[in-house]
């Protein structure tokens, strides 16, 4: 019988991962790895969920290598998990029932580039930076960026978002189309690059953030974006989170077509002085950027400059020179890291919410307020333009009282922005992490309809089972 562990998922028996190991050595040899310290780095996790590393670790290097590992475990009935670079944050790469995790990080060929229809074909492993360094010198890029260098299947398995979502949207608004193997190797083809269609269900966006639970992305077809002719960023300082937030409100109501907003408040603002050796003044910070023509840019850094003030900001300095918005940017993307910095030895938990940008003040300033009442340390960053904020909770893993008030704190920030008709996660994922608070926010029904998906795609749950949804 099969051990059920995790809630419902089901750990297969000993002897059917033994045979499927066995199988997967005499196809793929030295690119099956079963070391301890290979499986445990293949099932890190950011949160304070327990790494569950798998039996085996396969490096895929072409679509028919993840054909065979999903035919051989299918066969026996064993888990499947696609790993890209690791770098999700909910314990998406987890094997809470063991299983073979296929490393794609060697499927990172860009098939097709299509500069006149501003489009590419690329493979799964595929990393944005290498992405946005292949297009360069055609005056093209990708605009997602979600900090990490993360591989562009786990971006969308994720349907991860960033920094420049306000202005180019998520993943679900940059996949035209994508391959996906499915639970008995075969592939479905879900699109072609026609900018729209109208052909049947919607099956690119079904797999646009499943986490890997309904079957493994082998290609896909992306947007690309022209490099602006200018791109200038911004730094502005404000007295309250309140007035940064309001800021934020008036632009977009305003249809300043900003790239970037990016909130930080005051303690995130000290931690990345300290990290990142910036001098910025320690109270609530905007960082900003806009793309254009030259004109286009100043014009929209006069206007969002003109609001600021009415909220409260102070000097609001701009630049176009490209090492002065690395820098900025930098470290913004060290945030974790300056976080993590402040307290050595303690554990730090990255989680997000996303409520609408009406209440956006409403929800950032309680969540500060019930820091300071729960007496804990965790710096804001936020996507702010989108509605969509971070807390990275600072917290000793061997202390209960402050474990304790910090899962407390994690519950109310979600049911605070549930409450304000919000998501517990603007783009982390669920994983492990969330599925507590799916059935809240989208109601049974909708859990019902995902696990019949589930169950059509994945009958026998083999796909990254025990994320999103347990199925039994």
């Amino acid at each position: 019988m099969a051990t059920t562990i995790s809630g419902s998922v089901k750990r297969p028996e000993p002897q059917a991962v033994a045979s499927a190991v066995e199988a997967l050595a005499a196809k793929f040899r030295n690119r099956l790895i079963t070391s301890q310290s290979v499986r445990e780095q293949h099932a890190h996790t950011t949160t304070w969920l327990p790494t569950q590393p798998p039996d085996a670790v396969v490096m895929a290097q072409e679509t028919q290598d993840i054909q065979d590992v999903v035919r051989i475990c299918a066969k026996h009935g064993v888990p499947v998990i696609a790993f890209g670079t690791g770098t999700s944050l909910e314990g998406q790469v987890n094997a809470p029932a063991g299983g073979v995790c296929i490393d794609l990080r060697d499927m990172n060929r860009i098939l097709e580039v299509h500069a006149e229809d501003l489009d590419c074909v690329i493979q799964p492993g595929v990393t944005r930076k290498a992405l946005n360094e292949h297009l360069r010198d055609q005056g093209l890029f990708f605009p997602i960026d979600p900090g990490a260098d993360a591989s562009l299947g786990g971006m969308t398995s994720t349907r991860a978002s960033g920094t420049n979502a306000v202005r180019y949207g998520t993943m679900r608004e940059n996949v035209l189309a994508l391959k996906v193997v499915r639970g008995d190797g075969e592939i479905i083809t879900t699109g072609t690059r026609a900018k729209k269609s109208s052909a049947g269900y919607d099956l690119t966006h079904l797999f646009v953030g499943a986490e890997g639970t309904l079957g493994i992305i082998s290609e896909l077809t992306i947007k690309l974006r022209g490099i602006p002719e200018t791109i200038a960023a911004a730094a502005c300082s404000f007295e309250t989170v309140r007035g940064a937030c309001q800021a934020t409100i008036l632009a977009i109501q305003t249809g300043i077509p900003l790239a970037r907003i990016e909130l930080l408040n005051a303690e995130q603002v000290r931690a990345c002085n300290a990290y990142s050796k910036l001098t910025l003044p320690e109270t609530p910070l905007l960082l900003l950027e806009f793309h254009g023509s030259e004109v286009e840019v100043a014009e929209q850094s006069k206007n969002f400059g003109e609001i600021a003030r009415e909220c409260g900001g102070g000097d609001f300095t701009w630049t176009t020179r490209p090492e002065d918005r690395t820098k900025l940017w930098q470290a913004r993307h060290d945030a974790y890291w300056s976080v993590k910095a402040l307290r050595p030895g303690a554990g730090v938990v990255a989680t997000d919410v996303c409520v609408p940008i009406s209440r956006l003040a409403d929800c950032v300033t309680e969540t500060e307020e019930d820091l300071k009442r729960l007496n804990l340390l965790s710096p804001i960053v936020g996507h702010v333009g989108d509605g969509n904020f971070h807390c990275s909770l600072v917290c000793d893993v061997d202390n209960k009282d402050e474990m304790a008030r910090g899962e407390e704190f994690m519950h109310r920030l979600v049911e605070r922005a549930q409450a304000m008709g919000g998501t517990c996660t603007g783009e982390h994922g669920i994983g492990q992490g969330k599925q507590k608070y799916l059935e809240a926010e989208l109601g049974v029904e909708a859990i019902d309809a995902m696990r019949a998906l589930k169950q059509a795609l994945d009958p026998q749950n083999i796909f990254n089972p025990g994320k999103i949804v347990p199925v039994g």
